[in-house]
């Protein structure tokens, strides 16, 4: 592995770390599917975010 890979994984693991749990608590407050979210957010960068914001947080604000 090269520095420049150790480097990429390195900056990678706290930012999906930071994005599943903020999907999981955010989720979890909302009554949807936490687990899930929080699962989904620590495989892939920012495609999860994406979607979360517009399947729940504007449908969230759709309602009020």
């Amino acid at each position: 592995m090269s520095s420049n890979e150790l480097k990429i994984i390195i900056l990678a693991i706290p930012i999906l770390l930071a994005q599943g749990i903020w999907l999981y608590m955010d989720a979890k407050r909302r009554g949807t599917h936490a687990w899930a979210w929080g699962i989904v957010g620590l495989i892939q960068f920012p495609t999860p975010l994406l979607l979360y914001y517009v399947f729940i947080i504007r449908k969230d604000k759709r309602r009020y």
